[in-house]
C-alpha cells in the first residue's frame, strides 16, 4: 500500500481551485515533474496512477477539516438525513438542514463536483493511455477497467447529488452532468439525466467485460476496483435510475464471495477493518494518516478528535426505537431508559447515570474524555488516533436490501423479497422471521435499509430518492433532535434535494 504515491495522482481533467475564471481551471499537467509519457509508458507504472486514485479517496482537501475524499462524501453529504444527528452541535444546522443546495458558491454545492470529477480526470488519463503502454495485454484490460469503474463510481455520485430524483426527470429528460469522457477541457454542455446513466452504464458494461477477458482480479487489495465492484456500482446506479430489473440483476452478482458479517464482526470493528463483506473500502494506513481530516476523526466513537469528543453521532429515537429487542444492533446505540432519558438535559446530554453506564458498557470505545449523549453511537471506531483507520463504500448488506427493494417495485416477489431480509438478519437477530407482503414489506425492506446501512451515507440520499420528507422530532415532541435540527424537510424543498452546478463550473465551461 505504500505504493500509492501522491507523485502519482496525476491532474484531474476538472480542477475546481475555488477562484472563478480562473486560467488554472482546466489545468491537466500532472501534479508531479513525472510526465504521463512515463507513468503510462509501462503496465507497472500505471498501476501507480490507479494506487493514486485510491489516495485520493482519503486525502485531505482546501485545508478544511472533514473534507477527505470519499468518506466526507458520507459523514457531510449522505448522512445529513432524518434518521442521524451530530449532538448539540447547532453551528451546523444549516447545513443539516439542506440550506445550501441552491448556493453555487457555497463548499457544500461545489466540493462533490470538485472531487468526482477529480476522480474522473484521473480516470480518462488510464483510459486514453493505457493500451499503448508496455506489457501483457492482460494486466493493460484490467487497469482499464479499474478506471472504467472508478468513473462510473463518480458519474453515480454526481447524479446522486446534481440530478434530480428519478422520477422527477420527465423520464430521464431533465439536465444531468457534464460528461467529460476523455482529456479534452473545452465547453461542453450538461447531458440529460437519461444519457448520464447510460453512459455509467455503457462504461461498466465495458469494464465487466475487460475484467472477464483479463482473467485478474485485484486480491486482497480490497481499496482497488475490480470485477465486483463494478456490479456494485451498477446496483447502485440502477436502483437510482428505477431500473428495477438491472438492479436486481446485478446485486447478487455484486455480493458473491462477500458473506453479510457475523454478529461478532458487526459489533467489534466490521466497519473499520477490512471484513470479507467489504465489496469495496478506502484504506488509510497510520503512516499516511490524514490526523484530523479523517473520516474516523468524524465519524469514531472512540476518536480524539474535539469533534467526536464534544459531538458524537447518534440515531434517531423514532429509528431506534423500531429496532427490534432481539437484534444485536440495537447494541450499536446507547439507548437510555426512561429514567436515564429523563435525566439528560434538553440536549440528551448525561453526567451521571447514562453517562457511567456508558463508560462501564463501552469504555473501550469511548475516548475518556468524551460527552455522553442519549442515542450516541458505537458502530464505527478509530483503529488509530485521532481517527484514522480504513471504511467500506460499498458493502454485501447494501446488495442484499437492493436486490430486496428492486423486487418489491417489480412485483409478485414477495417471497424472494422475504428470503433476502431473512438472510440479512439471521446473523444479528436469530428471531427474525419476515411475514410481510405488498406495500407492508416495501416499507419493511426500507426500515431495515435504514438500520443496517445508518452512518454509512445513505440517510439522505435514500429519503431523496424514495420521495419521503425528512421529519425530525424535537424531545419536546417525542424525538431525540435538538430544536435547531427538529425540522420537515418535504421533497420539493431545496431545488428538490438537488445541488445546483457550482458557480466555477460555470464562469468556465460557457457551454452551460
Amino acid at each position: 500500500m505504500k505504493k500509492i504515491l501522491n507523485a502519482f495522482l496525476i491532474a484531474a481533467v476538472i480542477l475546481l481551485t475555488g477562484v472563478a475564471c480562473s486560467q488554472d481551471y482546466m489545468e491537466t499537467a500532472p501534479e508531479s515533474s513525472t510526465s504521463p509519457a512515463t507513468i503510462f509508458s509501462t503496465t507497472e507504472n500505471a498501476v501507480l496512477a490507479v494506487n493514486g486514485i485510491c489516495k485520493m479517496m482519503t486525502t485531505q482537501y482546501w485545508s478544511v477539516q472533514g473534507l477527505n475524499g470519499e468518506g466526507s462524501m458520507k459523514t457531510w453529504w449522505g448522512n445529513f438525513g432524518n434518521d442521524l444527528q451530530r449532538c448539540n452541535h447547532t453551528g451546523w444546522a444549516t447545513v443539516w438542514n439542506h440550506q445550501y443546495n441552491d448556493n453555487a458558491s457555497s463548499r457544500y454545492a461545489t466540493y462533490p463536483w470538485y472531487y468526482y470529477y477529480k476522480m474522473i480526470g484521473n480516470a480518462n488519463q488510464i483510459i486514453e493511455n493505457i493500451d499503448n503502454a508496455e506489457g501483457p495485454d492482460s494486466e493493460k484490460q484490467f487497469i482499464k477497467a479499474q478506471a472504467l469503474t472508478f468513473r462510473a463510481h463518480a458519474f453515480t455520485m454526481l447524479a446522486w447529488n446534481y440530478i434530480y430524483r428519478w422520477q422527477d426527470t420527465n423520464n430521464g429528460s431533465t439536465p444531468g452532468v457534464v460528461l467529460r469522457t476523455d482529456t479534452s477541457i473545452g465547453d461542453m454542455p450538461l447531458s440529460t439525466a437519461a444519457e448520464t446513466y447510460a453512459q455509467i452504464y455503457a462504461d461498466l458494461d465495458e469494464a465487466i467485460s475487460l475484467y472477464k477477458q483479463s482473467g485478474l482480479n485485484r486480491g486482497s487489495e480490497f481499496w482497488k476496483p475490480d470485477i465486483d465492484v463494478a456490479y456494485a456500482v451498477y446496483t447502485r446506479a440502477a436502483l437510482t435510475r428505477e431500473d428495477w430489473a438491472t438492479a436486481a440483476q446485478m446485486a447478487p452478482l455484486a455480493r458473491q464471495g462477500h458473506p453479510l458479517m457475523s454478529q461478532d464482526s458487526y459489533m467489534n470493528g466490521g466497519f473499520s477493518n477490512a471484513d470479507k463483506e467489504w465489496i469495496w473500502g478506502v484504506y488509510e494506513a497510520e503512516d499516511q494518516t490524514i490526523y484530523y481530516y479523517s473520516f474516523f476523526a468524524y465519524q469514531g466513537s472512540n476518536a480524539s478528535s474535539s469533534m467526536q469528543r464534544q459531538y458524537p453521532l447518534a440515531i434517531s429515537k423514532e429509528l431506534y426505537d423500531q429496532i427490534p429487542e432481539t437484534d444485536v444492533r440495537r447494541k450499536m446505540w446507547l439507548g437510555p431508559t426512561a429514567a436515564e432519558w429523563k435525566e439528560c438535559n434538553a440536549a440528551g446530554r448525561s453526567t451521571k447515570t447514562l453517562y457511567n453506564r456508558a463508560f462501564k458498557e463501552y469504555g473501550n470505545k469511548l475516548y475518556s474524555t468524551s460527552l455522553v449523549y442519549g442515542y450516541m453511537q458505537f458502530k464505527f471506531q478509530a483503529t488509530f488516533m485521532p481517527g484514522g483507520g480504513s471504511f467500506n463504500i460499498y458493502r454485501a448488506a447494501e446488495m442484499v436490501l437492493s436486490e430486496a427493494e428492486a423486487l418489491c417495485h417489480m412485483g409478485g416477489q414477495d417471497a424472494k423479497v422475504q428470503s433476502l431480509l431473512n438472510e440479512l438478519n439471521k446473523n444479528l437477530d436469530p428471531s427474525y422471521k419476515c411475514t410481510k407482503t405488498g406495500a407492508d414489506l416495501l416499507k419493511e425492506v426500507k426500515l431495515y435499509r435504514r438500520i443496517d446501512l445508518w452512518g454509512e451515507g445513505f440517510d439522505y440520499y435514500d429519503y431523496k430518492r424514495w420521495n419521503e420528507p425528512i421529519v425530525r422530532k424535537s424531545i419536546a415532541d417525542g424525538g431525540s433532535f435538538h430544536t435547531a435540527f427538529a425540522i420537515t424537510i418535504n421533497p420539493g424543498d431545496g431545488n428538490k434535494w438537488t445541488y445546483v452546478i457550482p458557480q466555477n463550473e460555470k464562469d468556465y465551461n460557457h457551454a452551460l
